[in-house]
């Protein structure tokens, strides 16, 4: 019973952080799977632990630990971000989470067997405390790493990075390991530090959920504005009328005719399938996740086929010259994956 009270709070915990995505952005599949990997960070810190224990001290461990930890942790954390699987902040958290989630079973488990034995109640609070701190800590990680590559996009993609950024991603890095150092050298009793991280990790979620969910309005509102205007430019012929439009016609002279009216094409498609794709980013935050239409399905294959046939002919060149506009932040592109991804899976 003990051991059901220690790792149920794991599982509950789990399941109202994925609650908590309501543009469905990390599939159940993906979550068991980033739960299996933080189980296997978890046997890696013991093995590493296991051999440190022998010439470090108990107090220097209480520092050392937790930071190997969270480096240990952070890494597939790592590979999400670099391959763009988690691009905004409540997917990072949902990761993140995922994770530390996994983690805290097996440590529950290994305290459980090596440890001294613990009552119902403690059990059940220990348990809860330590699945906060490592599956909070962790997606605090995983924000700091989706920032440091969105940082790095902007600075690929020559825009300004602002300064503000750069001092938020340094911070996450840094106050996930202070707070579970801080976790780990001060011990009280089980439901005043429950208390504690609980209301430390609530404030920190809240905060982060409140920020992407503006975070994503903004990027979809502006975004699809834009984008929308432009398509609309472009198919009335009026291209002067938009301030990307009036770009496009400054490069015409750069090109022969029959180059310039396939960078068009390339341009136009690039929107249709963007606002498509964002358009359907916004009907599941709205609860309506109907199956597309098999013409529309079509559409959108054939549409992104002829992108990439586009993207190929046209040259390095040319694509430089309009890369201000043809631009693939990390939340279109998996926005747009998401869309390509629905349509073949309805094939």
């Amino acid at each position: 019973m003990s051991f059901l009270a220690a790792l149920l709070p794991v599982a509950i915990y789990i399941l109202v952080v994925y609650k908590l995505d309501s543009f469905s952005l990390v599939s159940v599949k993906s979550l068991l799977v980033l739960v299996l990997t933080g189980m296997a960070a978890a046997l890696i810190c013991f093995g590493l632990f296991s051999l440190t224990g022998m010439f470090v001290s108990e107090n220097v461990s209480d520092y050392a630990d937790p930071v190997i930890e969270e480096l240990v942790k952070a890494i597939p954390l790592l590979f999400l971000a670099r391959r763009k699987k988690t691009v905004f902040f409540i997917d990072s958290v949902i990761c993140g989470a995922a994770v530390g989630g996994g983690f805290s079973i097996l440590e529950n488990v290994f305290y459980m067997v090596l440890g001294e034995s613990l009552g119902l109640g403690t059990a059940l609070f220990r348990g809860l405390e330590v699945a906060l701190i490592h599956m909070g800590c962790s997606a605090i990680i995983s924000v700091a790493l989706m920032f440091s590559v969105r940082l790095a996009e902007r600075v690929r993609s020559g825009l300004d990075v602002k300064a503000s950024d750069t001092v938020m991603a340094v911070f996450l890095f840094i106050v996930s390991p202070a707070l579970h150092i801080l976790h780990n050298s001060f011990h009280a009793d089980p439901i005043k530090q429950f208390v504690i991280v609980f209301g430390a990790m609530a404030l920190l979620l809240i905060w982060l959920y409140q920020y992407d969910g503006d975070m994503i309005h903004r990027w979809l509102d502006r975004g699809l504005d834009k984008q929308v205007s432009l398509l609309m430019s472009i198919k009335e012929g009026n291209l002067g009328d938009t301030k990307t439009g009036r770009f496009l016609m400054s490069v015409k002279e750069n090109f022969p005719q029959e180059v310039f009216f396939d960078l068009i094409c390339y341009v136009q498609l690039y929107v249709e399938l963007s606002v498509a794709a964002k358009s359907r980013f916004m009907m599941r935050e709205a609860g309506m996740d109907m199956p597309i239409e098999d013409a529309d399905k079509e559409l959108y294959l054939s549409q992104y086929n002829e992108f990439k046939s586009l993207e190929k002919s046209l040259g390095k060149t040319a694509r430089m010259t309009i890369a201000p506009v043809v631009k693939f932040y990390p939340a279109d592109r998996k926005s747009l994956d998401d869309l390509l991804d629905e349509c073949r899976r309805q094939k």
